[in-house]
C-alpha cells in the first residue's frame, strides 16, 4: 500500500501537479502511517501565520509588480546607456545592470526576461552583437538580481533558516557585484572581439542628464529601503510599506503609468504568487517537522560524516547537489524544502548561515540556466522563438563565468560576510 501511493505521489509530481499539493500529501500520508499527531500540520501553519516577515514579503512583491507593470524598465536603460554607451561593450554591461536591478526588485527572473528581453535584444543584435552572445546573455541574466536586497529569496531563506535577514541583505552584495564585474569584463572582451566597440553611441551630457531626471525617482528606491533598514529608521516590514507607497507615488502620481484600475489585477498576481510560497512554505515546515520527528537530518548527518571528512568538501558535493536542485525546482520551492534540511548539515561543519544563503542562492540563481530543464532556458525559449538546444549553446560560456564566481564565493567566505561584524 506505501509502495502504491508513493508511486502515485512521483507520478503527479513528474505529471504537473501542483508542488504544495504533492508535498502536503506526502507529509499527511507518513504522519498517518507512522501514527504521528496531525496537529503538527495545524501548529506549523499558525506558527507560519504569525512570522512578521510575510508582511514584507507580500508588499515587498506588490511593489516588484508594480513596478514590472511600468515603464520603469525603459527609464532604467537608457540611464544605463546615457552613461555606458562609449565603452566597448557598453549595451551589454547595461543589459547585465538592468537586469540585476530589475530583479532584485521585482523578486522574479522570469519577470525580467519577458520585460526587459523584448527590449534589449533587438537592440544588441542592432548594435552588431553576435546572436548566440545575446542570446546566452539575456537568459543568464535574468536571475542576476536575486543576491541584491530587497530580493525576496532573500527573505525567504531568512524566514525558513531564522537568519537575520538585514544580515543577509548585505551579505549579497559583494557577491553580487563579483558576478556583474567578470560577466561586464567577459562582455566587454566579446565587444571588442566582435567589432561592436560602442563608439556611435557617444557620450552626451545632456541625454545622461535628462535620462538621470526620467529615472531618479527609480534610482533612488534602493536608497530609500536600504537607507531605512542599516540606518535603523525602520525594520523590514516598515521599510516594505515605505517601498509600496513610494512605488505607486513615483508611478501612479509622478509618471502615471499604472491607473487605478491596474490595481486589482497587479494585486491578484501578487497574491497568485506570495499564496503559492506560503502554502508550499505551510506544507514544506509540515513535511520537514515529520523529517526531524523521525531524526532524518540526524541520519544523513552520521552518513556525511562517515565520507566526508572536511568542510570544503561538504561545500564542493553542497554545489553539485544545489545545482541539481536549482534545475527541478523554482527557487521559493526550493528553499523551503532544502533549506532545513542543509542547515544542520551546514552547521556541523561551521558553515556561516549567512555565508550558506548566499551560497545557497547562487547555486539557484544558476541552476535557472543550467541544461537541461533550467527554467530561464525555457521561459527565454519562449520569449525569443528559439529552441531550447539553440540556448544550450548560448548560455555556456556566461555558465562558466557563474560558477567560477561561485567557486570564489564558496571558498572565500570573507566575500560574503565583509559586512559582518
Amino acid at each position: 500500500m506505501k509502495m502504491f501511493l508513493s508511486l502515485i505521489l512521483s507520478l503527479l509530481a513528474i505529471s504537473g501537479m501542483p508542488l504544495f499539493i504533492v508535498i502536503s500529501a506526502a507529509a499527511l500520508l507518513c504522519f498517518y502511517f507512522l501514527d504521528v499527531d496531525l496537529s503538527v500540520v495545524i501548529i506549523e501553519m499558525y506558527r507560519l501565520a504569525a512570522n512578521p516577515m510575510l508582511i514584507a514579503l507580500l508588499l515587498f512583491a506588490f511593489a516588484g509588480y508594480v513596478l514590472a507593470e511600468s515603464g520603469a524598465s525603459k527609464r532604467l536603460v537608457r540611464f544605463s546607456s546615457a552613461i555606458l554607451g562609449r565603452t566597448p561593450g557598453g549595451l551589454a554591461v547595461v543589459s547585465l545592470l538592468s537586469c540585476a536591478f530589475f530583479t532584485a526588485l521585482t523578486g522574479a527572473s522570469g519577470v525580467t526576461i519577458v520585460a526587459l528581453g523584448g527590449l534589449l535584444y533587438p537592440a544588441l543584435i542592432e548594435d552588431g552583437y553576435e546572436e548566440n552572445f545575446s542570446l546566452g546573455l539575456l537568459t543568464t541574466s535574468g536571475s542576476l538580481g536575486l543576491l541584491f536586497p530587497p530580493s525576496l529569496p532573500l527573505i525567504i531563506y531568512g524566514v525558513v533558516s531564522d537568519t537575520k535577514i538585514s544580515d543577509l541583505f548585505l551579505a549579497g552584495v559583494a557577491p553580487g557585484f563579483l558576478m556583474l564585474i567578470l560577466l561586464s569584463l567577459y562582455s566587454m572582451y566579446s565587444a571588442v572581439r566582435c567589432g561592436c566597440t560602442g563608439m556611435h553611441s557617444r557620450f552626451n551630457f545632456s541625454e545622461l542628464a535628462a535620462a538621470g531626471r526620467e529615472a531618479i525617482w527609480e534610482i533612488l528606491l534602493p536608497l530609500v529601503v536600504l537607507g531605512g533598514i542599516f540606518g535603523g529608521f525602520l525594520v523590514l516590514s516598515e521599510a516594505a510599506a515605505v517601498t509600496v507607497f513610494y512605488v505607486l507615488l513615483v508611478e501612479m502620481v509622478i509618471h502615471r503609468e499604472v491607473k487605478l484600475r491596474d490595481i486589482p489585477s497587479i494585486i491578484l498576481k501578487t497574491s497568485m504568487m506570495v499564496g503559492g510560497i506560503i502554502i508550499i512554505l505551510g506544507a514544506s515546515l509540515a513535511f520537514n517537522a515529520f523529517l526531524i520527528d523521525q531524526q532524518v537530518p540526524n541520519k544523513i548527518l552520521e552518513l556525511m560524516q562517515t565520507y566526508v571528512s572536511n568542510k570544503y568538501l561538504f561545500l564542493l558535493i553542497l554545489n553539485f547537489f544545489l545545482l541539481l536542485v536549482g534545475c527541478v525546482l523554482d527557487v521559493f520551492s526550493a528553499l523551503v524544502i532544502v533549506v532545513p534540511l542543509i542547515v544542520p548539515l551546514a552547521m556541523s561543519y561551521e558553515v556561516n548561515l549567512i555565508h550558506l544563503g548566499i551560497i545557497f542562492l547562487t547555486n539557484l540563481q544558476i541552476g535557472y540556466s543550467t541544461p537541461p530543464i533550467g527554467m530561464n532556458l525555457f521561459i527565454a525559449s519562449l520569449r525569443f522563438e528559439k529552441s531550447i538546444v539553440h540556448l544550450y549553446r548560448a548560455s555556456l560560456s556566461f555558465l562558466a563565468i557563474l560558477l567560477i564566481t561561485l567557486g570564489i564565493i564558496t571558498f572565500f567566505p570573507a566575500l560574503s560576510l565583509l559586512w559582518m561584524k
